[in-house]
């Protein structure tokens, strides 16, 4: 298969799955640079952002004008989390690549097992500017340091701690990822390596499709049924990747 074709499929499943369920299609972006795209995976992590940046931003739109976007609960988590994505982004570059693919990796499993066991919603609260900040600052730095958009994390949080309903957390962690994905992406800036332009813009293009598809899809499939696929692709990517690690 050639490095074209396997581009626009693996752009269009993460971009169903950023559309879908507000996150989680990123964590498989890097792994697929990585390991199908021939990326190494300081490049691969940037190129993970410029993706998920653009698809995330594409997917906020539609989500938006359906009112499914909490502007400012959303604006609390991506204001705390923009220094320690900055700040994250800036250190990614200088880590050893082994550290970042064993990182990712435990990062893939656990956000598995949180996926396969999905946020309950509490009852409506006010935005607690404390809670907010403090997971909003956390994954920022995950979204630096790792390149992803940590929309796995974000949902649950908005969920479990802050009380949206589903698809608003959906929405408005879509705001969050494309904050920090974008204060990441400059920290970054001159130190990707290279990027091999003529992969990244067709995975892109793919992504931003396939988001706007993911939305749709999820009006027709449970989001539980969603995640539940996603965590176990997840898993057997997290084996992978470790399993590459120690051997």
């Amino acid at each position: 298969m050639s490095v074209l074709i396997l581009a626009l499929v693996a752009g269009a499943v993460i971009g169903l799955a950023l559309g879908a369920l507000g996150g989680g299609g990123s964590v498989l972006a890097v792994p697929v640079l990585i390991y199908l795209l021939g990326f190494s995976p300081a490049a691969a992590t940037t190129a993970g952002l410029i993706i998920v940046t653009a698809t995330s931003a594409t997917a906020l739109s539609a989500h938006a004008r359906d009112g499914n976007v909490v502007w400012k609960t959303g604006a609390l988590f991506a204001l705390a989390g923009v220094a320690p994505a900055f700040l994250a982004g800036a250190v990614a570059g200088y880590l050893p690549a082994t550290l970042l693919t064993g990182a990712f990796a435990v990062l893939a499993a656990l956000a598995a097992v949180r996926m396969l066991r999905p946020a309950v919603a509490g009852p409506p609260e006010r935005v607690r500017p404390a809670k907010a900040a403090v997971s909003g600052a956390g994954l920022g730095a995950v979204t630096g340091l790792l390149g992803v958009g940590g929309g796995f994390l974000a949902v649950p949080a908005l969920v479990g701690v802050l009380g949206l309903r589903m698809k608003q957390a959906v929405g408005t962690s879509l705001l969050v990822i494309t904050v920090n994905s974008l204060a990441a992406l400059t920290a970054r800036t001159g130190t990707g390596g290279d990027l091999r332009w003529e992969v990244i813009a067709p995975f892109t293009g793919a992504a931003i499709l396939g988001a706007w598809d993911g939305k749709r899809l999820a009006a027709k499939i449970t989001g539980e049924t969603l995640q539940r696929i996603f965590a176990y692709v997840l898993l057997g990517v997290a084996a992978l990747m470790l399993a590459d690690v120690i051997v």
